[in-house]
């Protein structure tokens, strides 16, 4: 029914998709009817087209294939900035933090809503565990920096002692609660406001008073460029802010080559004239000879499956944050002629992380999703315990043979 759909033409330029939430199994009907709500829900914030079917016990995804067509309004933009405004506005201070193993969009985009709550004088932090490769470069610009803070970042715990009743904790780059910095934040603050490019799985941040997940957006950084203008009389950016936020836009668009629409563009120009310089982002992000080594190997050692699924590992020995370098590789298998998709396998802190990518013929989404991961349609991955780095691709393998028996790729 979800590709029948398409094939309707009655002289539109867009193709029609359907989307569908089912509830079922429930103890009465309202629950059914309410797990029916939340399932139309999540096809929706997942970017539509898709069949969601909720029970007690499960959520099931069915479709979801198809490019989300982007959003050219800010009219939903600039009513989430209202209504953060009055929310911080209404509360003492901000508390606010990404993903583990962070990257440079997800800090990028804390450093957008620490802009904006000194805009609106109120005290704010930014909760940061470990510092990666990826974000290091970053993170220095504000260390010993006169402009900000000495307390500026925060560990897990300094959080957990700072917040109290009348904290907002923003959330950023990330809508599962249990891959946050700081997953004990979400119960201890009464307060949570959710930022997020990422489609919504089935596991979410619950009960958030305000929440913006746009899976259309390239990223964070993109967004929280877009709130900034609507906050308050025209919110001073700092040079240092306005180069992590582009970079944050720059790396999550592989230099503005995925998943790039026109309000990408517009956030990238504000942020231009706002301080955000491209030399010195250049510069920031170059990477060792051993990084590049490594990634190199990666790309070399790739099995094309299937003629048109590249697949490898990524050694991270003695490397700082070999996720990202996997992430990179997986990127780099995509301008390989004849590629739909690439996968890349990191051994890291006594699991596999997988990057999957591709450019617009897969949607690795439902693919990482089948190894219990998920993320953006052309921009996913997963984690997996238990397994080495020779088993997870065998494990990926028999993934890709089974959809697409199955029809599904």
């Amino acid at each position: 029914l979800l590709e029948d759909v398409k094939t309707v033409n009655i002289g539109n330029e867009m193709a029609v998709t359907l989307s569908a939430g089912i509830g079922m199994d429930g103890l009465s009907y309202a629950q059914n009817f309410e797990f029916a709500r939340n399932a139309i829900d999540l096809a929706l914030g997942r970017g539509g087209d898709q069949a969601v079917v909720k029970t007690s016990a499960s959520i099931t995804y069915y479709g979801g294939k198809s490019q989300q067509m982007e959003k050219n309004t800010r009219v939903k933009a600039r009513v989430k900035a209202h209504a953060l405004e009055e929310i911080i506005t209404g509360k003492d201070d901000v508390i606010v933090m990404g993903h583990r193993i962070g990257d440079v969009d997800s800090f990028g985009a804390c450093v957008g809503i620490y802009r904006i709550t000194k805009a609106l004088e109120h005290p704010c932090h930014i909760v940061l565990n470990d510092v990666t490769t990826s974000t290091k470069p970053l993170v220095e610009l504000f260390q010993d920096n006169d402009h900000y803070e000495k307390d500026l970042i925060l560990s897990s715990q300094e959080a957990l002692d700072k917040v109290s009743d009348n904290t907002v904790v923003v959330v950023v780059d990330v809508n599962k609660p249990s891959i946050t910095e700081c997953p004990e934040l979400l119960h201890k603050a009464k307060t949570v406001v959710v930022f997020d490019h990422h489609r919504s799985g089935t596991e979410v941040i619950e009960n958030a008073t305000l929440s913006y997940v746009e899976p259309y957006a390239s990223s964070t950084c993109e967004m929280v460029s877009e709130i900034l203008q609507y906050i308050g009389e025209h919110v001073k950016i700092h040079p240092e802010e306005a180069n992590a936020m582009y970079a944050g836009i720059m790396i999550d668009t592989n230099n503005f080559m995925q998943k790039t629409g026109v309000r990408t563009f517009e956030a990238a120009a504000f942020l231009r004239r706002n301080g955000a310089d491209m030399t010195v982002i250049r510069k920031l992000f170059r990477e060792n000879a051993n990084e590049y080594k490594a990634k190199a190997d990666a790309v070399s050692q790739a099995e094309i499956y299937r003629g048109a699924y590249a697949i490898s590992v990524c050694s991270g020995e003695g490397l700082p944050s070999p996720t990202i370098l996997g992430a990179q590789a997986a990127n780099e298998l995509l301008n390989i002629r004849g590629v739909k998709a690439s996968f890349i396998c990191t051994e890291y802190q006594n699991q596999i992380f997988v990057s999957a990518r591709s450019i617009d013929e897969v949607n690795v989404q439902v693919i990482m999703e089948k190894l219990g991961g998920g993320g953006p349609l052309n921009i996913a991955g997963c984690q997996m315990e238990d397994v080495t780095g020779t088993e997870a691709i065998a494990i990926i393998k028999k993934t890709l043979d089974t959809m697409i028996e199955e029809g599904d790729l």
